[in-house]
């Protein structure tokens, strides 16, 4: 079973690598398109917020790149600095896909909601997952075991379930973000081009990341069918 676990994520390590390179070459293609209206990134995300009504969020900078992100618990916007402070296609994508969140939270989006319920489930499955890897080997002979899989099973079902609740929360970011930076008249047509090319392969990373969740559930549902023959 270990072998097996360790093949399907070493394949979806290498897939989930060329995503993430991919979307790092997007990155760096768009950061450098100027945006035509000259805002930051920052601004962006406050006329987004501020159109949708939204005047409790805190757009702050962070640190890093690609870090980018909603916090629904503290209501904040943290945008890395190329993004806080670019003026350019890349920075105005990601400050309003990371706003959509925020607007998704302002009108309670169902999905939102179900994946922040999930979070403490995730990260207490996160931790008991490292113990399992962690004894892994020194348990190679009882790998086997219906009830040692069944436990695989509900852990790593944990993660799967959180990996496809988070697809449609971030797609419909997304797409709230490119419907208002182009009804808004925050971008023009090439503009906004590159927000839907630079957001699709944001978009994929999370799909990636659910594809290798599901793999590795159906791998363990199948050795737990085969131990019970």
């Amino acid at each position: 079973m270990f072998i097996g676990l360790m093949i399907i994520s070493v394949i979806f390590a290498g897939i989930g690598w060329l995503v993430q390179n991919r979307l790092k070459s997007k990155f760096e293609r768009y950061n450098q398109v100027s945006l035509s209206n000259g805002l930051s990134g920052r601004e962006i995300a406050q006329k987004m917020l501020a159109q949708h009504g939204i005047y409790d969020v805190q757009i702050v900078q962070g640190q890093g790149t690609l870090t980018d992100h909603y916090n629904p618990q503290t209501k904040t916007v943290s945008l890395s600095p190329e993004i806080y402070q670019g003026r350019s296609v890349m920075a105005a994508a990601v400050a309003a896909h990371e706003c959509g969140h925020a607007v998704q939270h302002a009108e309670a989006y169902s999905m939102l909601q179900l994946r922040s319920q999930l979070v403490p489930l995730v990260q207490l499955s996160a931790s008991l997952q490292q113990y399992f890897f962690m004894f892994a080997f020194a348990l190679f002979a009882y790998m086997n075991n219906p009830i040692f899989i069944l436990i695989a099973i509900i852990l790593f079902g944990i993660t799967t379930a959180f990996s496809l609740v988070t697809l449609p929360v971030e797609f419909d970011a997304s797409h709230r973000a490119m419907t208002w930076l182009k009804d808004s008249g925050m971008t023009r047509s090439s503009e906004y081009d590159g927000v839907k090319d630079a957001l699709k392969w944001a978009a994929m990373t999370y799909v990636t990341a659910a594809l290798a969740a599901i793999a590795q559930l159906l791998y363990l549902v199948w050795m737990f069918l085969g131990s019970r023959d």
